[in-house]
């Protein structure tokens, strides 16, 4: 639910990677996700191990994560 209190609908398309683990198995993942029935975007943020409750995150649509990944590319 949002904070509103309306049902936010995701399904995890396809699994990417894991960045990293924190406390209580929760997993930062790079995923492709459907929110709300529409067109997947990549999706970054924290997971419970059962991938039932999220932290905050970002989702980037292709043209995002490319820039993105050409910006990380030219600083690392």
């Amino acid at each position: 639910m949002d904070r509103q209190g309306d049902v936010i609908e995701f399904r995890i398309e396809k699994h990417l990677a894991v960045l990293g683990e924190g406390k209580g198995g929760w997993k930062t993942e790079l995923n492709l996700v459907s929110w709300n029935n529409r067109e997947p975007k990549y999706d970054l943020r924290a997971w419970d191990p059962e991938h039932k409750k999220m932290g905050k995150g970002i989702t980037l649509n292709s043209i995002e994560a490319t820039r993105l990944r050409d910006a990380l590319s030219a600083c690392l």
